[in-house]
């Protein structure tokens, strides 16, 4: 495990007028439009696709994790993704067990409580965090990701069948699932705020809108997302005690994004702190890391 309080990087060079993140030109391909932002109901579970479930054991704590079929789902052979199609989310990538491996440390060394809270997972696939968050009695747990096929046959089932395996405390968390575009899905999203450049604007209530802990496992793999995955966390992200754990790999192979060039941008941006929480050298992968971001 490492620690680094104050994350320095240099930036490059200010061709975007926004962020100044000349990398950011990406030369990916342009994708297709996005589909439409939905809120999935918890009722909406596929009735056709087979789901089944097997335990994962995470330094001491057992979660289910959910098992279906890409080709049954969205007929493609076993992909790791399809840009702009299929995003990953049926796979179980190490990012999201670093990530509860960390969550379950930081609330047992008494850094982060998910009591009472509102959580958001980006990018939920299995939805492991955000399953955590529930189990450490979160109040709000909302999930999201890219394709809604993805929440219909894996996440809800999954969210379901790790709570039903545990004692919940009455009233259960709100578990609430989001599918779109991180350009779009702000508009669906309860807590979030319609504009990122006011993050100390209040709800009609007086409330501070926004998320408290913000949750995100191997969602910086494409350079060309990158800037609209910070735009929605900024909208996301309560102000000024709402924390990010972010896990993600240093760099990713063929993809072009890692954690260097996410960093360098909020660096660049100036709005966001980067503390690194530990990092994950094991040889089954690329060195991973987890980050911890919070308002500066």
């Amino acid at each position: 495990m490492a620690t680094n309080p104050s994350f320095q990087l240099f930036s490059s060079s200010n061709d975007k007028p926004s962020l100044g993140l000349g990398f950011l030109e990406s030369s990916e391909p342009p994708l297709v439009p996005p589909p439409p932002s939905v809120e999935v109901l918890s009722s909406e579970v596929s009735s056709t696709v087979k789901f089944t479930a097997e335990p994962v054991n995470l330094d001491g704590l057992t979660l289910l994790k959910g098992r279906v079929s890409t080709k049954e789902v969205f007929g493609l052979p076993n992909s790791d993704l399809v840009p702009g199609v299929y995003e990953g989310g049926l796979k179980l990538w190490e990012g999201s067990l670093d990530l509860v491996k960390v969550l379950r440390a930081e609330v047992q060394n008494g850094h982060l409580s998910f009591e009472g809270k509102q959580v958001l997972e980006l990018g939920c696939g299995h939805g492991l965090p955000g399953i955590f968050a529930c189990l450490e009695d979160a109040a709000v747990v909302h999930f999201q990701d890219f394709n809604a096929e993805v929440l219909q046959c894996l996440t809800i089932p999954n969210v379901n069948a790790n709570l039903s395996e545990k004692s919940q405390r009455d009233p259960a968390p709100e578990a609430c699932f989001f599918a779109g575009d991180w350009g779009e899905i702000h508009q669906l999203l309860p807590h979030a705020r319609r504009s990122e450049t006011n993050p100390n604007s209040s709800s009609e209530h007086g409330q501070a809108t926004g998320y408290d802990v913000i949750l995100m496992a191997e969602t910086i793999y494409s350079i060309s997302a990158q800037k609209s995955l910070y735009g929605l966390i900024k909208k996301c992200m309560s102000h000024p005690h709402g924390v990010v754990y972010m896990a993600g790999k240093k760099h990713y192979f063929g993809v072009g994004g890692g954690t260097r060039q996410f960093l360098s941008m909020l660096e660049k941006d100036g709005v966001v702190a980067a503390t690194l929480v530990t990092e994950v050298a094991d040889g089954s992968s690329n060195v991973r890391e987890v980050w911890k971001l919070s308002y500066k």
